[in-house]
């Protein structure tokens, strides 16, 4: 799983093996824990994050959204 991308202590990450029926989107890992998904059509997240690091990881994407659709779209082929 690549790494696209990386804000504070958030990585934002695209999974090279996902089912076909998922939508687009990037793994948020903070350290060594995948916390939440966010759906890349939308920005919502697909989990609830810890409350804690709701509003940082909302930022961390909305700054590198274009890339993460970027790179969600060559490593899929889409």
């Amino acid at each position: 799983m690549p790494t696209v991308a990386r804000e504070g202590q958030s990585r934002f990450v695209v999974n090279t093996r996902e089912n076909e029926f998922e939508p687009p989107h990037v793994h948020v890992w903070v350290g060594n824990d995948d916390l939440c998904r966010i759906e890349l059509n939308s920005g919502r997240f697909m989990e609830e994050p810890p409350p804690g690091d709701y509003r940082s990881i909302l930022e961390a994407y909305q700054k590198h959204a274009g890339a993460l659709r970027q790179a969600w779209d060559d490593i899929r082929r889409r």
